[in-house]
């Protein structure tokens, strides 16, 4: 059971990690799937693909060396073929499939493998005895359009789907001949419609094991047995699957809903339940923090520990009953856990819990309360409307009737964005609280601060 941590979006601070990693092993968790991307402290001329909150390597090998004292199995991601945080840099926008597009590697130059070789060994360098190494391959968007591409598809034989494969099967090699030892892991979506005999006569099934995503609440359960059956039968000796605590409801979700989570979980335990025992290796909880690495946040880490604490919980007791509920209930010394709602802001004594609480009252409560004075309040619509407010006209009657609302509002708002900013400062570096905050605080705060200014002025 490996809960992804994606480092690509709020990359929390090591010391939060630090905290977490114990709930997460009393959870039920067995392993991390770390998906670094520019937070991995790349040296030499990969320096540059560091974001500037990138852990420091006595970071990461703390934090690697915390997860074995958990007794927890660490395995890196990096998304070897659609490598958009690479891709973006001038320095390696010749590598591009597609000259304006950020997205896929050029499978057909040298130098893309040599830049996978040296991500892979400066990864390794930093990792002991790992088992496996997932190697992405997910949603390798415009693979085929590149100009080689387009070549070399024109020849006898040649189809997007080889070349897909034959992409992958470079990159698997390129690990499997440095470090025989470990075991590459891809995502499988673009392996789910190629053919048996092609997947069969690529070599890629005796190379890689297949992780199977989907984040649905009504997976089709008998589609899934079937396409594990086609994988044994081209050669794949195993597989894993991957559910989502969070991440997977809505590019700029900020809350997690639960039930959502937990119904997928327990669609996931009835394809296990359908599968030869022998052929499940395990499950990836993912945990999406952006979409991909040019979208908005979604839930940060400590608003989804309840679903993950909830996810976990189901999959290690097969299921999830009044019991186990307790159980998570105890673990985060959180009284009244709902699933089928969001939380109401209450208690919790797991780390970052203050922050759920803070973000959930400004989810539920910020832009509601700002438009009820501006759009729903008499005084607000009928005698201080944007006309009036633009040439600054009021009756000073007006100002005794709104001025003490909108001040108090603005006051107390402020007062609630200043608790979680430094809730926050205990969990994420400042750019990904300032990120959180233009997204999901300042449109909604500056139009309480203008009426504020407005009211004064007039």
């Amino acid at each position: 059971r490996l809960v992804h941590l994606d480092l690509k979006g709020a990359a929390p601070r090591a010391q939060y990690l630090e905290q977490v990693l114990p709930l997460l092993r009393a959870l039920g968790a067995t392993g991390l799937l770390l998906e670094y991307e520019d937070t991995f402290p790349y040296t030499g001329p990969l320096e540059v693909l560091q974001a500037p909150h990138a852990y420091s390597p006595q970071e990461l090998q703390a934090l690697l060396s915390w997860a074995r004292a958990q007794g927890l199995d660490v395995v890196p991601l990096l998304p070897l073929l659609s490598l958009q945080f690479v891709l973006k840099h001038r320095q390696f926008a010749h590598l591009r499939e597609v000259k304006e597009l950020p997205n896929a590697l050029n499978p057909h130059k040298e130098e893309s493998l040599a830049l996978v070789k040296a991500m892979i060994d400066q990864v390794m360098a930093l990792h002991q005895d790992l088992q496996w190494f997932h190697i992405g391959c997910d949603e390798v968007y415009y693979l085929g359009e590149g100009e080689e591409s387009k070549q070399w598809l024109q020849q006898q034989n040649n189809t997007p789907q080889k070349l897909c494969l034959s992409h992958i099967k470079a990159v698997a090699t390129c690990l499997a001949w440095s470090y025989p030892m470990v075991t590459p892991i891809v995502w499988d979506d673009m392996l789910r419609g190629i053919s048996e005999e092609t997947l069969a006569e690529s070599g890629v099934p005796q190379l890689v094991q297949p992780m199977i995503w989907d984040y649905a609440t009504d997976i089709n359960v008998e589609g899934k047995v079937q396409l594990i059956e086609k994988y044994r039968r081209c050669g794949f000796s195993k597989v894993w699957f991957a559910s989502a605590f969070k991440g997977a409801t809505g590019a700029n979700q900020s809350l997690t809903l639960i039930g959502h989570h937990l119904r997928n979980q327990l669609e996931w335990l009835q394809v296990a339940q359908r599968s030869p025992a022998d052929v499940l290796e395990g499950i990836a909880l993912t945990g999406w923090q952006r979409y991909d690495h040019f979208a908005v946040l979604c839930e940060l880490l400590p608003v989804a520990i309840p679903s993950l604490a909830v996810c976990l919980q189901a999959l290690k007791n097969g299921g999830f009953s009044e019991k186990v509920k307790e159980n998570v209930e105890n673990i985060l010394g959180m009284p009244n856990l709902e699933i089928e709602t969001f939380m109401s802001p209450g208690l919790g004594t797991f780390p970052g819990s203050s922050v759920l609480t803070l973000v959930t009252q400004i989810s539920f409560h910020l832009k509601s309360s700002v438009d009820e004075l501006l759009e729903r309040n008499r005084y607000s619509t009928g005698w201080f409307s944007p006309y009036h407010r633009k040439r600054k006209i009021i009756h000073p009657i007006i100002v005794h009737h709104l001025q003490p609302d909108a001040v108090r509002l603005f006051s107390k708002w402020s007062a609630v964005v200043q608790d979680l900013q430094a809730a926050m400062e205990q969990v994420f570096p400042r750019c990904a609280i300032e990120e959180w905050m233009e997204e999901n605080v300042h449109p909604h705060l500056q139009k309480l601060q203008e009426v504020v200014e407005d009211l004064d002025e007039a």
